[in-house]
């Protein structure tokens, strides 16, 4: 009891300043990895370094313990090589923040567009039609446009499936839409290495999942063998949705600012639950 007084006016508030931001450092990494390739990576890490901590303080082993101390900085300089991806995610989403109100035209026009993308997708899932949509939101994705055939034009449902009719040069990618326009077709996606054990996702599939863990975009994908709609973000995948739960989540992602007072979060997690009605 003594020793916690002790410490309790030994503690000042800019003690209490220092442990409160150094917890919200270490809780900002953990929330930016989760549900990555690099959760793993850094149980891997850590695992390693406890080890090594052990190994160094509890046992007298000159040698060792030197190699390590040799080893530290090349194991920080590694770091950053390893989480690469997830580093440039995290300062991307702190870089963006949620700041950005849509205003009620922009709103409408979004509206509009989203229509005429589900529009299309039910046409082109119900005739196993293979389909890729990239919607841009605030990272750019400028050189992933210019891998493609530039168009700035409206999007409407009948030139979306003009695209990626089989019988068009430019079916074999993805579109691009950009603030409700479509920039480009045919533009070529990151593939992802995740899910290389799921022999039912194919190239769109992984193009779709790759260009969410590049950025910030959202990807709709129809499946050319299974005739499934499907929607990316964040490097995961929701599965065999249908327009109604299609139109839903991509309000929920698109127009993240409305009156009804709830999370975008919370709505896209709704979205995708909910039966189709």
């Amino acid at each position: 009891m003594w020793n916690l007084e002790w410490l309790v006016q030994r503690i000042s508030w800019t003690d209490v300043l220092d442990i409160l931001m150094v917890a919200f450092l270490f809780f900002w990494i953990f929330y930016a990895i989760r549900g990555t390739r690099a959760v793993p990576l850094v149980r891997g890490i850590t695992a390693l370094l406890i080890s090594l901590a052990l190994l160094t303080r509890l046992i007298e082993l000159r040698a060792f313990a030197w190699l390590v101390a040799q080893l530290l900085p090349a194991l920080l300089v590694a770091i950053p090589v390893l989480f690469q991806p997830e580093l440039r995610r995290a300062l991307e989403q702190l870089g963006r923040g949620h700041l950005l109100v849509l205003s009620q035209r922009d709103a409408e026009r979004v509206t509009g567009t989203i229509q005429s993308i589900v529009e299309a997708t039910g046409y082109m899932a119900e005739r196993s039609i293979g389909a890729l949509i990239v919607f841009e939101r605030q990272t750019g994705l400028q050189e992933y446009t210019e891998t493609g055939v530039l168009m700035d034009a409206e999007v409407t449902p009948e030139l979306i499936t003009t695209v990626f009719n089989h019988h068009t040069i430019l079916h074999d990618g993805a579109i691009i839409v950009r603030e409700s326009r479509i920039v480009a077709a045919a533009c070529v996606m990151p593939l992802t290495a995740a899910f290389l054990a799921d022999r039912e996702l194919g190239l769109r599939h992984r193009a779709a999942i790759g260009i969410t863990e590049a950025s910030d975009a959202v990807a709709v994908v129809v499946s050319e063998e299974r005739g499934t709609i499907s929607l990316t973000h964040s490097g995961r995948i929701i599965r065999d949705i249908d327009t109604v739960r299609l139109e839903s989540i991509l309000r929920a992602f698109l127009i993240p600012r409305q009156r009804s007072g709830q999370g975008p979060l919370s709505r896209i997690r709704r979205a995708a639950t909910e039966p189709g009605r």
